[in-house]
């Protein structure tokens, strides 16, 4: 038996490194390229011949540029160098169809000095919307008092039946980059991925390609747009440029390309916006790092739960166990028996030790609630009279998730009590906690990378706590074998074993 339990779990774990290993191989092509090996059908480089550059940004309501008509000018870089990092700020005059929910483009240039970026027959361009449409966030306020957080401009108020129309909203920023690899392409085998931000030139007998220029979409945060009213007449605009290395390009291009499906396929702007922090928030080796981390969460999980089945399977008492901690668990167990694991699983009559384990959970979850019913009942008070909301019901949900995660370290507690009341902690599954342990310090990880609630982020760590604390006790209660272990057996009751015979 141990032979085949032991044998299915290497079977998970060698599956779990193949797919880890694949999963990094599909990485490697992402943002490996392979470099042109011949003469034949390269495509070099047009900024190996260092030529002399100016980057040009104007704003129009148009869609598509046909000419100079129409346009501002809102940056002028001259001496353009694609080496140099910069940010400058310019004030942005927003035209009258704007400011009534109209959109506003950004045309970027990247062209010779000196020329005009419509005469430039070598100029690389694109365009992005500095405008996006979303319901306005309604404003928060004391519930009590009716103050509000922030004091709302006239201009700015709309009409009760207005709130939930989409209006424009200002991105503040304009992110740009620039491929600086002198990297020769193979023109039989171009990345899709990049070949959509290509330019190709004949020069004498030999195929160039303009400088790549991108815009990086993943900075415009939903924390950074500005509501666009009547009164409107200019906005800052934030330009910032910074040189890009071939593999981040093809990273960055596939991330954007998969937060674009996200919104096709019904996402917000708020959900896409909450994908784009992981990868904007984070550096890039810290998110690879958060890639296997998370990989490794999968396996605990299955690993866990696996454990979590032999434990119920094999249990035959509940001497020492919180039935407070444990409901779930019985569920699993009754699971369990309706598939047919093991027909026969179920609880003998209860013994002296059982209807004391019963005694200390009850014992220990009356102290708590005299501690965390107060807890929950002033926090929310609390919270109603400091902390502003958009609406009572906004308040009540709050109120309520607070409580959620107040009562599951309620429900934690009792099994430390038991345990210290019966000195002992030989009935608990040490494997499947060992494994939740590694995903709860996973979770941790997370915390810090994704946005979430402070609340949410607490609890994180709350089990962590918890799980030290079951390691004190482990160490200070040392196992007795004359005691039940996990599987509600004693080693001094085991039966002998048969002589070998010769």
């Amino acid at each position: 038996m141990w032979i085949g339990r032991s044998s299915f779990t290497s079977l998970v774990v060698g599956v779990f490194v193949v797919y880890v290993v694949h999963t990094c191989w599909v990485m490697y092509g992402i943002v490996y390229t392979r470099p042109c090996s011949g003469d034949g059908n390269c495509i070099q480089p047009y900024l190996a011949r260092r030529p002399k550059l100016q980057l040009s940004v104007y704003t129009t309501t148009r869609s598509s540029l046909g000419a100079e008509n129409h346009v501002d000018l809102v940056l002028n870089v001259e001496d353009f160098d694609v080496e140099s990092k910069f940010e400058r700020t310019v004030n942005v005059s927003v035209p009258k169809k704007t400011r009534n929910n109209g959109t506003l483009y950004a045309y970027v240039f990247l062209h010779h000095a000196g020329v005009l970026p419509w005469r430039d027959g070598k100029q690389v361009h694109l365009v992005s919307p500095l405008t996006t449409y979303m319901v306005p966030k309604p404003e928060e306020v004391n519930l009590l008092t009716g103050e509000s957080a922030t004091q709302q401009v006239e201009a700015e108020k709309r009409p009760s039946n207005a709130l939930d129309e989409p209006v424009s909203h200002w991105r503040p920023r304009l992110t740009l980059n620039v491929m600086v690899d002198d990297f020769v392409f193979d023109g039989a085998a171009l990345p899709a991925d990049v070949h959509r931000y290509m330019k190709m030139v004949q020069l004498g007998k030999t195929v160039h390609y303009l400088p790549i220029l991108f815009i990086d979409q993943l900075s415009n945060r939903v924390k950074d747009l500005m509501v666009i009213n009547r009164s409107t007449a200019e906005l800052p605009l934030t330009v910032s440029y910074d040189k890009i290395s071939l593999g981040r390009l093809r990273f960055w291009i596939h991330m954007q390309d998969a937060v674009y499906s996200l919104q096709q396929l019904g996402f917000s702007e708020k959900d896409a916006d909450e994908v784009k922090g992981i990868f904007v928030d984070t550096n890039l080796y810290f998110l690879a790092l958060t890639f296997f981390v998370a990989a490794f969460h999968l396996l605990f999980d299955f690993l866990a739960f696996k454990n979590d089945i032999s434990f119920w399977k094999k249990k035959k008492t509940m001497i020492g166990m919180s039935t407070k901690l444990w409901k779930v668990k019985k569920a699993l167990k009754m699971s369990v028996v309706w598939r047919g694991l093991r027909p026969a699983f179920q609880f003998g009559s209860s013994s002296e030790s059982e209807r004391k384990t019963e005694e200390y959970d009850t014992q220990a979850m009356t102290l708590l609630s005299y501690l965390l019913y107060p807890l929950c009942v002033g926090g929310a008070v609390y919270s109603l009279l400091n902390v502003k909301y958009k609406s009572w019901y906004s308040w009540l949900i709050n109120s309520f998730v607070n409580g959620v995660y107040a009562f599951g370290f309620l429900f934690m507690l009792p099994q430390l009590f038991v345990n210290y009341k019966m000195k002992s902690v030989a009935h608990l599954p040490w494997k499947a906690f060992t494994y939740k342990a590694f995903n709860t310090f996973i979770d941790d990880v997370f915390a810090f990378i994704i946005t979430m609630p402070t609340s949410h982020r607490l609890a994180c760590f709350r089990d962590d706590v918890v799980f030290l604390v079951y390691l004190y006790q482990r160490w200070l209660y040392p196992v007795d074998k004359s005691r039940v272990n996990e599987f509600g057996e004693s080693y001094e009751e085991s039966p002998p074993r048969k002589p070998h015979t010769d």
